[in-house]
C-alpha cells in the first residue's frame, strides 16, 4: 500500500528488495516441513523467519543514514542470527519430542492466525519516500508476529530448551517494537 506517489528511484531498489524477502519468507514459513513435534515446526517456521528479518535489516541498511536505524538493523541481525544459531543446535534433539494430534491441530490453527495477520500487515504496511518509516512500518508487525507465535508454542509441552530461545525472542522484539514505535513517533509518521 501506497501513502504517497511517486517513489524515488532508492524507495523503488528498497521495496522491490523487500517484498523478494517477503514473499521468500512466506514461502518458506508455509511450505516448511512439518512433524508432530510442535518444538520441530515452530523451529523449523521460526528459522526463515528470523533469515527474513536479518535480510530485511541488511536491505535497509544500503540505503539508510539515520543513526537509530542504523542500530536497531544491526541489532536484528545479531540477535537473530544468535537464535537462529540456537535453534540449530537444539532442533534434532527438541524434534523427538512429539505432541497430541489435538494439540498439532490447535496450534497450527492459531499459529496460521498469526501469520496470516503479519502477512497481511507486513505486504500492505504505508510506503512512501521515508524508507527508513518504511522499515519499521513492515518490521514492527513483523517482530509482533514472532512474539504472538513464541507465546503460542509456549502454551503447549515443548523441548525444555527451546523455552530459554523463546522467552529471548519475546523480550528482543518486544523492546524492539517499543523503540521502533518511539522513533516511528519522533520523526513524525
Amino acid at each position: 500500500m501506497s501513502c504517497r506517489q511517486p517513489f524515488s528511484d532508492v524507495t523503488k531498489k528498497y521495496l522491490c528488495c523487500f517484498y523478494e524477502i517477503l514473499e521468500d519468507m512466506i514461502s518458506e514459513m508455509t511450505e516448511a516441513e512439518l512433524t508432530d513435534s510442535l518444538s520441530h515446526n515452530f523451529i523449523v517456521q521460526m528459522i526463515p523467519h528470523h533469515r527474513a528479518a536479518i535480510e530485511m535489516s541488511y536491505n535497509i541498511l544500503q540505503y539508510t543514514t539515520s543513526i537509530p536505524v542504523q542500530n536497531i538493523a544491526q541489532n536484528i541481525i545479531s540477535d537473530q542470527t544468535r537464535s537462529i544459531e540456537n535453534m540449530q543446535q537444539i532442533l534434532e534433539n527438541c524434534s523427538g519430542l512429539c505432541n497430541s494430534e489435538q494439540d498439532l491441530c490447535l496450534y497450527d490453527r492459531h499459529f496460521r492466525q498469526i501469520t496470516q495477520t503479519m502477512f497481511f500487515q507486513m505486504q500492505n504496511a504505508c510506503s512512501d519516500n521515508n524508507i527508513n518509516a518504511d522499515f519499521m512500518r513492515e518490521m514492527i508487525p513483523h517482530h509482533e508476529g514472532a512474539v504472538r507465535m513464541s507465546k503460542n508454542v509456549l502454551n503447549y509441552s515443548i523441548c525444555r530448551e527451546l523455552v530459554p530461545i523463546l522467552e529471548a525472542i519475546i523480550t528482543s522484539q518486544e523492546r524492539g517494537i517499543q523503540e521502533m514505535k518511539r522513533l516511528l513517533r519522533c520523526i513524525g509518521q
